[in-house]
């Protein structure tokens, strides 16, 4: 289980929670990436005593998602075997982990990535306000027409669950800092850079519950566009 983090003292507590009452029917290791923090987010994390039992690695300033997400990759590969499954969900307590055993179940049926999509039939999205709807909607739309991956309809939701191997993989393909992108393009671009390695990709519908997230949203839009538009034109021209 791997968590970005950034300023997310007041809703790793309950995530925590979660991921400790999924731990005591399953197996599950929690790898915290503090990402420069200045709210005592590696503090939580890391005086965390549930069953979930978090690991935190902290960089020392905000490197931005990108960075935390090879970090946390490069982190978690030492550690694990080629048939463990790896998961990302944004540390804001926007994402269930209730799903988390939907989405291995599919790894375990041959999968090599199973990601929560807003764009499948009883997905649930509840708080998202309407500019970040609209990003989504538009990005979908921009990265399936230039970069389309059979069985994606959504390519920017952090929800994700990996086979361990397709991201060594890759890791071995690209190098241990391989995404660019240092904001939330870096969620799509993780995904498209997998595109060469033909990847089975399955989607479950989503359980998005945006208002239960404590905090000031960390996206700028416009500065989201232009890491976009910057990661497709290095993917075009790579």
């Amino acid at each position: 289980m791997l968590l970005p983090a950034y300023n997310e003292a007041q809703n790793l507590p309950a995530l925590l929670a979660d991921l400790d009452a999924l731990a005591t029917v399953r197996p599950l290791r929690v790898l915290v990436i503090d990402d420069g923090s200045r709210d005592g987010t590696g503090e939580v994390a890391g005086s965390w005593g549930g069953p979930s039992r978090p690991v935190v690695v902290a960089h020392g300033e905000n490197r931005g998602l990108g960075a935390a997400l090879c970090t946390g990759v490069g982190a978690i590969l030492d550690r694990c075997g080629m048939n463990d499954v790896i998961v990302t969900m944004d540390a804001d307590g926007s994402h269930r982990p209730h799903q988390i055993p939907e989405m291995v179940e599919e790894i375990e049926k041959g999968a090599d990535v199973v990601i929560a999509s807003r764009y499948r039939r009883a997905s649930r999205v509840a708080g998202v306000p309407p500019v970040r709807r609209l990003e989504s909607l538009c990005a979908r739309i921009l990265l399936s027409a230039l970069f389309p991956v059979e069985g994606v309809r959504d390519y920017t939701c952090g929800y994700r669950a990996y086979r361990a191997d397709i991201l060594r993989r890759a890791q071995g393909r690209y190098g241990p800092r391989w995404i660019s992108s240092r904001g939330f393009a870096a969620t799509a671009e993780l995904l498209l850079t997998l595109r060469p390695l033909r990847p089975t990709v399955r989607e479950i519908p989503i359980d998005l519950r945006y208002d239960l997230k404590r905090g000031a949203s960390k996206m700028v839009p416009s500065r989201t566009v232009r890491e976009y538009l910057a990661m497709i034109v290095r993917l075009l021209t790579s």
